[in-house]
């Protein structure tokens, strides 16, 4: 199964930078998902430099198979206690997953994490390890097992604890609360995605605090273990003109979704199938060239100016209303990636006079592939042909 998973955040209102830190790494290799999310101290430069330091040194040990306990146990005798509050300077909840439904989470100060399976929630038994250096501080370590659709939500107590003190929250929303929000969201839609699901419990809590004005950073986990969803991007002629048509029936005869980047690669599939292609002009296509239509395809788009923007979108996450988002949105909305890319060189890529941003088709591609596992954690394969 697929663990996917995303993080959605607030700041806390008049801050400038985020006080809780979310650090992830995916091990396609070896089928495996790592995350930590950490609550700084306050708010601002200073609790997001004591989560980022927590989340980053915690993401490494467990990275370099540096048994989870320890590393955490390492960490929570490591970080100092605030002199004046009497409490440690950063929180954490991390989790070790492997895609045969084995994981290990551990907590230390955040909420207790919420376990969901089939519209009901699990409250598994932690096994508790006091800190050797703090009296006051302890750590709860899960295994469990998890099952396909199974959900869990990690969260930092600015979700909790939002609204209280207000007459209709006297004590916060509470994990009661936040558990009750996510089993009708669930109840309306079993299928939602783990980004859709964490961006709408972090609109909610913003709707729950006075004047919709955060007073701690706030942020929501999301992580769903379904089926993977898959899609196949061709673009560019394949080496051996020979083979047109043998890499024309492989990229049909895909399961999942199916996308074209390039007009040479379209007019080899639609002559080889016997489909036509034709210009869609009831999508707006904006400053790039336009989309086309193809049956049996789900996007049809020009080739080398459309990736290179598509990878420039998924580097800052600025987007235009074009060509590229429709494709960045088609590429964001799939799990495992993969990619047919033509070996044949095309010239006119090499034009000195052409903008300057046009780069080689095989680079772009590798690039998109580092950032979409690197900043997506998408599983991404790329096949030279």
């Amino acid at each position: 199964m697929f663990i996917d998973i995303a993080c959605s955040q607030k700041k806390k209102y008049n801050q400038n930078a985020y006080g809780d830190y979310f650090s992830s790494n995916r091990f396609p290799n070896m089928n495996r998902v790592v995350a930590v999310l950490s609550d700084g101290l306050g708010s601002g430069i200073k609790a997001n430099i004591l989560a980022c330091m927590t989340a980053t040194m915690l993401e490494k040990f467990m990275e370099n198979h540096a048994d989870i306990e320890k590393s955490c146990e390492i960490i929570m005798n490591s970080l100092p206690v605030c002199k004046v509050r009497g409490i440690s300077y950063a929180t954490f909840s991390a989790i070790d997953c492997y895609e045969d439904g084995k994981a290990k989470i551990v907590e230390e100060g955040n909420p207790d994490f919420i376990w969901v399976r089939g519209g009901e929630v699990l409250k598994p038994v932690p096994q508790i390890i006091p800190s050797k250096t703090f009296k006051n501080r302890r750590m709860k370590v899960y295994n469990i097992t998890l099952e396909k659709y199974d959900r869990i939500i990690f969260c930092s107590d600015g979700a909790t604890q939002v609204a209280m003190g207000t007459k209709r929250y006297p004590l916060g929303l509470e994990r009661s609360g936040l558990v009750k929000i996510i089993l009708e969201k669930l109840k309306e839609n079993q299928n939602i995605a783990s980004k859709e699901l964490s961006d709408y419990l972090i609109h909610q809590i913003e709707l729950i605090a006075p004047n919709r004005e955060l007073k701690d950073d706030t942020s929501i986990v999301s992580i769903y273990c379904r089926d993977p969803r898959e899609t196949l991007i061709f673009t560019g002629p394949p080496y051996h003109q020979e083979k047109d048509n043998f890499w024309a029936r492989t990229f049909m005869d895909f399961k999942g979704k199916k996308a074209i980047a390039g007009g040479t690669t379209a007019n080899i599939i639609s002559r080889e199938m016997n489909i036509p292609v034709y210009a869609d002009l009831s999508v707006n296509a904006g400053k790039l060239p336009g989309l086309s239509k193809m049956e049996g395809v789900d996007l049809v788009t020009e080739g080398i100016l459309t990736l290179t923007k598509t990878l420039e979108y998924l580097e800052s996450g600025k987007t235009e209303n074009n060509a590229a988002k429709t494709l960045m949105d088609f590429i964001l909305d799939s799990d495992v990636i993969n990619f047919l890319v033509g070996a044949q060189m095309n010239k006119a890529h090499y034009d000195p006079n052409l903008p300057i941003e046009i780069e080689i088709r095989k680079n772009v591609i590798k690039q998109m592939k580092k950032v979409l596992e690197e900043k997506y954690l998408k599983k991404v394969n790329v096949q030279f042909i």
